[in-house]
């Protein structure tokens, strides 16, 4: 429960600070009037669940979801995979790569993402990640590399809870 606890806390900072993902306001677990409306559904070290309520500004005009909001939820997966491990600073994209399998969906239809922290080291984290449609099928597959050498020393991090180190 430490990792969902915390995880969330780092998605709230993101929709409160960030220019990309900003928010009129914050609910519980659920951001709204934002870029990307989010839902973490679970979360334990290394790895995250969170969903998206597909609405019309997530879609291109052939009126499915967009690309570029799946690449955003790449970037913002691997993020929230590396807070998993404990690192309230997350670090910063090194690399990022998205591979499109089937449609994401419509407005009204939900997608799933699960992302998995597959590396955690002093300098880089490695993250992958796969995202469900709402018929069950694999809509995209993803990966975020993160330099995360600096985050190591900002105050909010709990690494030694969710990743002690022997």
């Amino acid at each position: 429960m430490a990792a969902l606890r915390f995880v969330r806390s780092v998605l709230k900072s993101f929709s409160a600070e960030s220019g990309l993902e900003p928010s009129k306001h914050v609910v519980d677990t659920k951001v709204s009037s934002g870029f990307l409306a989010r839902i973490v559904t679970a979360a334990e070290p290394g790895r995250v669940e969170f969903e998206l309520d597909i609405r019309k500004e997530h879609t291109n005009r052939l009126s499915i979801i967009h690309g570029g909001t799946i690449a955003s939820m790449v970037d913002l997966g691997g993020s929230l995979a590396v807070a998993s491990r404990g690192l309230y600073a997350t670090g910063v994209s090194t690399d990022l790569n998205v591979t499109y399998l089937n449609s994401g969906g419509q407005v009204g239809e939900v997608l799933k993402a699960i992302v998995k922290c597959d590396k955690f080291g002093k300098t880089l984290a490695y993250t992958s990640i796969e995202f469900t449609n709402g018929k069950g099928e694999i809509a995209a597959r993803g990966s975020h590399t993160k330099y995360v050498a600096l985050a190591w020393k900002h105050p909010e991090n709990i690494v030694e809870q969710l990743s002690p180190r022997k």
